[in-house]
């Protein structure tokens, strides 16, 4: 009842009753199998992981092709935090999709994906919430249409855990830290095409932008702008510049013809003195 009384209308017209049952008998089956799933709030299991889609991308049937790759990882996990770093620390080694801009599509479907080995980031977020959601992980995706520094959109993935929503990303580094956080930490409240948003199924206070296309009212999404910046707050306390410092802002890219937002990479880097 949930998935019908909010499901697109395009989704409506189109999915086959086969699609929507393999999707709600994939998702009650880790509902009973995994504690972490098992304990959720029903509110989150129906938003957040019953749902067969993050944005627009096509209706791939990938719920239970999902489920035979990443149940594996967790079986042995004993609690949410370590289901959710079995899965971020594999699923390039299980599905090998890369980041690369000469994929098909900028919002490239699951199946897309894995076929031409490659998605931008919001492919990549695609394919890690619906890996964390066929493991009964609750899981969305999260963005950006535009940073305050004018560097272009992201996309990337929040997980909700004992009542708080953390993010992540395909490239994992520790739940709530990235190297995106400075940006998205200087969001500016005031103005939404610099809100960070975060996608819901169910009607929510807003909805989510797409930056492919720009007249869609169709995916719903909650303002999650104020969080970023309390987060971004929170990890400069006690960091204050003394007089004889400096804050540098240092961009990697893939090489020297990928020099834009999509070209971006993190890396560790080092500067020694001289």
């Amino acid at each position: 009842a949930f998935l019908l009384a909010w499901m697109p209308e395009r989704d409506l017209q189109s999915l086959s009753s086969d699609f929507v049952l393999d999707q709600l008998n994939g998702a009650f089956k880790v509902r009973e199998e995994f504690v972490w799933c098992k304990n959720l709030p029903d509110s989150i299991f129906l938003n957040e992981v019953l749902p067969y889609y993050n944005l627009d991308e096509n209706r791939d049937n990938w719920r239970e092709d999902f489920y035979n790759r990443f149940s594996p990882y967790v079986k042995g996990c004993k609690n949410i935090y370590e289901a959710i770093d079995s899965v971020n620390l594999n699923i390039m080694k299980e599905l090998g999709v890369e980041y690369n801009t000469k994929r098909s599509a900028v919002n490239i479907s699951p199946f897309q994906a894995i076929k031409e080995q490659m998605a931008t980031c919001t492919g990549l977020s695609f394919l890690l919430v619906n890996a964390f959601r066929s493991v009964g992980i609750p899981a969305r995706i999260a963005g950006t249409p535009l940073w305050t520094n004018m560097r272009g959109n992201h996309s990337w993935v929040e997980v909700w855990i004992d009542g708080e929503w953390y993010f992540t990303e395909y490239y994992p580094d520790a739940l709530n830290k990235s190297w995106f956080l400075a940006d998205a930490g200087k969001a500016d409240p005031e103005k939404p095409v610099h809100w960070i948003y975060a996608a819901s199924y169910k009607p929510a206070e807003t909805h989510y932008p797409l930056v492919w296309d720009r007249d869609s009212r169709e995916i719903h999404a909650v303002n999650v702008t104020d969080r970023y910046i309390r987060l971004y707050q929170e990890q400069l306390a006690g960091q204050e510049l003394k007089d004889d410092e400096i804050l540098v802002d240092i961009v990697l890219y893939q090489n020297e013809n990928e020099q834009n937002a999509q070209g971006r990479i993190s890396e560790r880097i080092s500067v020694f003195e001289g």
